[in-house]
């Protein structure tokens, strides 16, 4: 998927500078919160809940806020209820777009949302309008000099993974979403660094866009990014490197 590990990466360093100002830790709460509320607080049996609780360890919150987090989303403390929304459509180029959001007034997110789709030159679309060409993946980025190919290879497969892609200067490891979890453990135990690290919708098909679209199709993706409610946005381009890093 050309160009999709170089975009995890800036996320990833963005998300590393968000945490500083606290904005990361918010859509971590969220996720966390809206996790407990629908497969309860036991992370031993609720496997989204041990991803979000993973990812904000990894972000460094401290285990209070977790804990408050889940507690809110089972019921046993007050909080805001929050809704989970999935959003699908077409951005600029044709661009297929899928974005998840936790809100807690759909009725102010959803026009937002569909202004920031007209603005772009795209259209926000009905419930499987796109997502038929996405399917969950668990997703992994690794720098090509870190690690042997043939190595990283063979421990991937022995963990349970899909596969070992290449994308410019990265790896990109693929699994099924329910050996994410194990794959991560193998990867970790195996001293191999990650650059970036999710359960994502994973685009079946890509659309070539170059030059200014690929600037605008970008510059649409990280304008969803930043509002607010938006947790996540997943997209089917296929961009080149060159255009990434312009």
């Amino acid at each position: 998927m050309s160009g999709h590990s170089k975009w995890a990466t800036i996320k990833h360093k963005k998300a590393a500078a968000d945490a500083k100002r606290g904005k990361a830790f918010t859509r971590l709460i969220k996720e966390i919160t809206v996790a407990a509320r629908i497969g309860g607080g036991d992370t031993t049996g609720n496997p989204r809940l041990r991803t979000a609780v993973l990812a904000a360890k990894e972000a460094n919150m401290p285990q209070d806020n977790i804990t408050r987090a889940i507690k809110k989303g089972t019921g046993e403390l007050e909080g805001i209820t929050y809704e989970e929304v999935t959003f699908e459509g077409y951005g600029p180029g044709g661009v297929a777009i899928m974005l998840n959001a936790v809100t807690d007034n759909k009725n102010r997110t959803l026009p937002e949302i569909r202004h920031m789709f007209m603005k772009y030159g795209g259209n926000l679309g009905e419930h499987n309008s796109v997502s038929w060409m996405f399917e969950k993946k668990g997703y992994f980025v690794i720098e090509r000099s870190a690690v042997e190919e043939d190595r990283l290879v063979e421990m991937v497969l022995e963990a349970g993974g899909d596969d070992v892609q290449t994308d410019g200067d990265n790896y990109e490891v693929i699994s099924a979403p329910e050996q994410f979890e194990t794959v991560m453990a193998a990867l970790k135990s195996g001293s191999v660094p990650l650059l970036h690290s999710e359960v994502k919708m994973m685009p079946k098909t890509t659309v070539r866009a170059q030059g200014s679209a690929a600037k605008k199709v970008l510059g649409f993706i990280e304008a969803l990014e930043e509002h607010e409610d938006v947790q996540n946005v997943w997209a089917n381009f296929d961009i080149d490197e060159a255009d990434m890093e312009a």
